[in-house]
């Protein structure tokens, strides 16, 4: 029976329903205002139940609803804007139904009392449905459905907790029974009905006292440190829990305002918002023409999104890779169908393709992220690190200069300090190519180095993930291993601010923040999957991989460093080097690459990196990176 009753009512359209029900209702308020008018009467006059005078009622009414858009709100968001539409309608309505039947007939059969109650009739007629179907769908008494709703706490009773709560009244699948929040002035207070209970650090009394089966987190705007103390309080409860979107997340299109979505590593190891120059940088890449190296990695595509929203005038993207250069090229036409694109399957490192490719698109900025960048794999590849690493920057960045470019950004590494791997070891020389070229070039060389971006392609939050999916265990090389981290979009952002900074030859290094044990990071993963470390889910001590450091670091010692006009970006000291000296070893790195001769490549590295060449351990010296001298 109810299949059938749902059926029935299917095949009625929405509107044309409305539209039904509204002038039953004219009809019906018509008729009882006679009635209330003849109950007080001593001699009651005849009720007009249909005819000319119930026609005109009719047709003028509906005319009046139509032009007051009544019918255009939807019964399930029925609120006082709706209600002061019908209050509008019944008294307009009213006033055209009196002048119309007074040319009609002089209201011969019409009393003037009617006429008058008339419109507070219409508005409970019409008012009192409206409101008590939003209450039956926001209360859930649905009658055919016997799902039970599932039994949430929210953490958190600001905008965002009030959106939140109003929002799950009106599905079935959830039941707020209460509110959580550390203002201790929202005691006692109710939001749609639901109690403020208490405040975060009571979290586990209340979740048990309430019987909640969810924890819902509906701090947006909270820091990273706010939202760790809140996830391990959730911890603590056994529940699932979920989080509402960052705002920043929201602004930037990523995610849906009151989207529940499971809390991400990011969630936690991120910092606060970074704070940029948007006019500055704008100033610098409006109107300009872009060259992305690596445009289809995790660094490089997530410029490339940056400088398309920028307005840059044009966007050429260099890639090695045909399947990371389609998807980006698919994302940036569809998000920006009128970006001049330019996608370029090739490689940095051949100066034909360099030489034809800077010809042709004459770039104004160019980024350079194209790089190999794992240590393990590459620290028995020296002639593969070497040639995609240090050479192709060397022809890139000679490109960059024959050709006018106004500035040219290296993404480096914080690896490259005090290098102990060959990638390291690469990319500071890398560093030193275009520090030294800076001085004798009208390009703007900059380098901005930074540590791991999380969710990275080949980092260790990828990998965790998948190994957790899989039961573990995760791998861990050493317990007291530590990283810098940051978000990709953070990271790009700075890069683009150092952009704007640089005026040449300038290493810039980014605020990384905390360096987060790797050991925390794993075991807060599995947390976050609702697994116990060590008990479901193992993690397993690898030991330190051949040129892996247990510590890094930002700055080398004689890179004396100061802060910049950005809090999160600070300036290395350029160390310089004899420019013959440099050319004619890397003239020989380049014929050794042609020969594959590493030994010849071996003694390159060590002429210009002295100290990697004589390093005997995996671990380096600790530098610890002190904001408060950075600020000095």
């Amino acid at each position: 029976m109810p299949d059938l009753l749902r059926r029935s009512i299917g095949l009625i359209h929405p509107r044309l329903a409305v539209v039904g029900h509204d002038v039953g209702m004219v009809w019906l308020a018509w008729i009882a205002t006679y009635a209330a008018r003849n109950a007080v009467l001593p001699e009651p006059q005849p009720v007009i139940w249909f005819g000319p005078e119930v026609v005109v009622l009719l047709a003028v009414q509906a005319a009046v609803f139509w032009w007051t858009g009544l019918y255009r709100g939807l019964w399930r968001f029925a609120s006082l804007p709706d209600l002061w539409n019908i209050v509008r309608a019944g008294a307009i309505g009213a006033a055209l139904v009196a002048i119309t039947l007074f040319l009609y007939n002089r209201l011969a059969t019409v009393p003037r009392g009617v006429l008058l109650i008339y419109p507070a009739a219409l508005v409970v007629f019409l008012g009192a449905p409206r409101l008590g179907y939003r209450f039956w769908k926001d209360s859930r008494l649905d009658l055919f459905n016997d799902s039970p709703s599932q039994r949430v706490l929210i953490l958190g009773a600001g905008r965002a907790g009030e959106a939140l709560a109003r929002d799950l009244k009106r599905e079935n699948r959830y039941r707020v029974v209460g509110f959580v929040d550390d203002n201790a002035q929202l005691r006692g207070a109710k939001l749609h009905g639901v109690p403020v209970l208490g405040t975060l650090e009571k979290l586990p009394q209340i979740a048990a006292e309430v019987a909640a089966q969810m924890l819902l987190i509906a701090m947006p705007s909270s820091s990273n440190a706010q939202m760790r103390r809140v996830v391990e309080l959730c911890e603590s409860t056994g529940l699932a829990f979920r989080t509402v979107p960052r705002l920043d997340d929201v602004v930037s299109g990523r995610s849906q305002f009151n989207e529940l979505k499971e809390v991400a590593i990011e969630d936690l190891l991120g910092r606060d918002p970074v704070q940029l120059d948007w006019t500055a940088i704008r100033s610098g890449l409006t109107g300009k023409r872009v060259l992305v190296t690596g445009g289809g990695g995790s660094i490089g595509s997530e410029l490339c999104r940056q400088v398309a929203r920028l307005g840059a005038s044009s966007l050429t993207v260099l890639e090695l890779s045909e399947y990371n250069l389609y998807r980006i090229e698919q994302e940036l036409r569809a998000a920006w169908p009128d970006l001049i694109f330019d996608a370029r399957i090739g490689n940095a490192g051949d100066a034909a393709t360099c030489e034809r490719l800077f010809a042709a698109t004459r770039p104004q900025v160019v980024f350079h992220a194209a790089a190999y960048k794992h240590v393990p794999l590459l620290q028995g590849q020296l002639r593969e690190a070497v040639r995609n690493n240090a050479l192709a920057t060397r022809c890139v960045a000679d490109a960059s200069d024959r050709h006018g470019v106004e500035c040219m950004v290296l993404i480096s590494t914080d690896k490259a300090v005090n290098p102990t791997s060959i990638m390291g070891a690469s990319k500071r020389v890398a560093e030193i190519y275009c520090q030294n070229l800076a001085g004798r070039s009208c390009t703007r060389f900059i380098t901005v180095r930074f540590g791991n971006v999380l969710d990275s392609a080949g980092s260790v939050v990828p990998l965790f993930r998948e190994q957790i999916r899989a039961g573990g265990p995760v791998t861990v090389t050493h317990p007291e291993i530590t990283r810098y981290f940051m978000t990709i979009p953070e990271a790009c952002q700075l890069i683009l601010q150092a952009e704007v900074l640089g005026k040449g030859g300038e290493i810039f290094a980014l605020d990384m923040g905390e360096p987060i044990r790797i050991r925390d990071l794993a075991e807060q993963m599995i947390r976050l999957t609702g697994k116990v470390p060590g008990r479901e889910i193992q993690i397993a001590y690898t030991g330190l991989r051949p040129g892996e450091k247990l510590f890094e670091e930002l700055f080398h010692p004689l890179e004396n460093y100061r802060s910049t006009s950005h809090v999160k970006i600070f300036l290395a000291q350029p160390r310089s080097m004899s420019w013959e000296i440099l050319n004619a070893q890397l003239a020989r790195a380049a014929q050794a690459v042609q020969e594959f001769d590493e030994d010849q490549l071996r003694r390159c590295i060590a002429t210009l990196l002295p100290d990697f060449a004589f390093r005997g351990g995996d671990e380096a010296a600790v530098v610890p990176f002190d904001r408060a001298q950075g600020h000095q």
